[in-house]
């Protein structure tokens, strides 16, 4: 228990005018002899003042985050009120080359009530493929989605999406969801990936449900004539497909906030986010890169560069603090 200065001055005052052996009014008041023989060492060296506590703390923590690069953070939230502190703390680091903790941000933003719940749904991603990729191309989840456009009906999005990286390779969308569609975008996706010209040791596998659009004999025949294998989740098990699920449940989370009454107006904005996500969006799952970032191989590079940033700004706030305790 903390005492303030008075009370542990009339404590001692108790103890020299009681009658009683100080241990034995000490053990009456409950008060240590170790602590009250302190007390009374700082008491008759100053006086009332010095029985007051001093912090244990010292006023400046040696790795706190400069008012300058305090405001710049809120400044960065202000702009883009989208981004979570995680995301916040990763593009701050990557764009002014000064490293901050999510933690801190979190901290920071809570301060001026900047930490808001999100305007949409946010889920878990679902379990993992038991084949775990450990590069590009090797597995492509692909998938199809429905969106509705006023006065037109559903149109049907089919996507491949690269499984290590979480890059989409592909998209399309259509008024159906038949076998044509999905060798279309599987055609799209070789063409994006570079692999309809070059000779590879081996084409990706396609992980996709049993939807009768993948289970279709003409598909069979266009994966064999591609030399492509096909892996098909169990049934009544969507998780199978948890990356491609998630993908979509993103994607529907941020582009229906508006209404759409043309097929090019919605294709427009999928086609913006496909952007983003690919290209802006950071995953926590890989590391706060972006799918581009592994998909293209410069994951390994930016990590050091994020590292090397870390170490050299704790040097930095070590050697302001300590100028600033000289």
């Amino acid at each position: 228990m903390r005492y303030p200065a008075s009370e542990k001055a009339e404590i001692i005052q108790l103890v020299e005018q009681s009658h009683l052996p100080a241990k034995r009014t000490l053990d009456k008041l409950g008060i240590p002899r170790a602590t009250f023989y302190r007390w009374y060492d700082r008491y008759r060296g100053g006086g009332i003042d010095a029985l007051a506590d001093h912090r244990s703390r010292p006023d400046r923590a040696w790795n706190r985050i400069p008012d300058d690069v305090r405001g710049q953070i809120i400044d960065l939230a202000l702009e883009f009120p989208e981004l979570s502190p995680r995301e916040l703390a990763v593009r701050f680091t990557d764009e002014r080359k000064y490293f901050v903790s999510e933690a801190s941000v979190y901290r920071l933003l809570k301060a001026h009530d900047l930490v808001t719940s999100p305007a949409y749904v946010v889920i878990k991603a679902a379990n993992e493929f038991k084949d775990k990729t450990t590069a590009i191309n090797q597995l492509w989840q692909t998938d199809f989605t429905y969106l509705k456009i006023t006065g037109w009906g559903w149109y049907y999005l089919s996507s491949v999406l690269d499984d290590f990286s979480r890059y989409i390779v592909a998209w399309r969308l259509g008024p159906t969801m038949c076998a044509s569609d999905v060798t279309a975008t599987l055609d799209q996706a070789l063409a994006a990936s570079g692999l309809d010209h070059i000779t590879v040791a081996h084409r990706p596998r396609l992980l996709s449900d049993n939807g009768s659009s993948y289970v279709a004999d003409d598909l069979a025949m266009w994966l064999a004539g591609k030399g492509m294998q096909h892996v098909r989740g169990a049934p009544y098990h969507p998780q199978t497909q948890g990356k491609i699920e998630r993908w979509h449940q993103t994607l529907k989370n941020r582009i229906l906030l508006d209404n759409y009454y043309l097929p090019g107006d919605l294709e427009r904005q999928i086609g913006a986010f496909v952007e983003h996500y690919n290209h802006v969006r950071y995953h926590e799952s890989i590391d706060n890169l972006t799918p581009a970032d592994v998909y293209f191989g410069r994951a390994e590079m930016i990590l050091a560069e994020r590292k090397r940033i870390k170490l050299a700004t704790i040097a930095n706030r070590r050697l302001q603090h300590q100028l600033h305790a000289a």
